[in-house]
């Protein structure tokens, strides 16, 4: 009992100190939204509306990586520089407990942001078809992989301009690796290799067959590998902060 008061208590404080705050929740509805209209807009012929559950997939893998990264990344540094992350890490709960506390607030900010570009779609087109199940499943999973990078960001960084840096250096190159909006047999057979090192890749693709029919792995070795990404994150980011916060 103890543990989850614990758990429920740096979730509601973060939840309150950074997820609630009104820049924070306008720019998960703008952001998507500008990037929508950015590719909706092409041409000088203007939108093409049929064109919007193509973009899906991609707009809500993509607002779940730049949400969760982002947040999470840039609001643990600065914990770290104000200090008050050292009071965590010598409160009387587990390492566990305490990561996945400060992932979970992060996890469904991500997993907002992912839903507001299905929000503004279901304004111009018909979404029924969709898997509904497979796409909580692969935001949830994209939420949880994405958090953990931007922890294992965090961990890296001193400072929270690093923080965003760092954020940028695995987040762009992912916008185009990942099949987001560019399918990843389209790209050049060097880089493909890459593409499958990186979860988001299998994240996109399941939201693809789940909303488009398109998927091109088989869904249930999708969600293996990103459980197995998720474990291994999650993992590898603890051992990083026993080694460089706690020891």
């Amino acid at each position: 009992m103890k543990t989850w008061i614990a758990f429920w208590n740096i979730l509601k404080k973060d939840i309150q100190n950074y997820y609630l705050k009104p820049p924070n929740i306008s720019w998960g509805i703008i952001f998507p939204l500008s990037w929508t209209l950015m590719q909706l807009i092409r041409s000088s012929g203007g939108m093409n509306m049929s064109d919007i559950r193509t973009l899906l997939p991609g707009l809500m893998g993509m607002s779940v990586l730049f949400g969760t990264t982002s947040m999470l990344a840039v609001t643990i540094t600065f914990e770290r520089k104000g200090r008050s992350f050292d009071r965590l890490l010598l409160a009387p709960i587990s390492l566990s407990t305490l990561v996945a506390a400060k992932l979970s607030g992060a996890i469904l900010f991500g997993v907002f942001n992912a839903f507001v570009p299905m929000l503004f779609a279901s304004f111009f087109v018909d979404l029924t078809g969709i898997n509904w199940g497979v796409v909580l499943l692969a935001v949830f999973l994209i939420a949880v992989t994405s958090t953990l990078l931007g922890l294992l960001i965090a961990v890296s960084a001193k400072e929270v301009f690093e923080a965003q840096t760092l954020s940028n250096f695995f987040r762009f190159p992912m916008l185009f690796l990942c099949g987001l909006f560019l399918p990843v047999s389209s790209l050049p057979i060097f880089l493909r290799p890459i593409s499958y090192l990186l979860p988001l890749t299998y994240g996109t693709d399941l939201l693809s067959g789940a909303v488009l029919g398109s998927g091109t792995l088989p869904t249930l070795l999708s969600i293996l590998i990103l459980l197995v990404f998720a474990a291994g994150l999650f993992a590898f980011c603890q051992h990083s902060i026993r080694r460089k916060w706690i020891l």
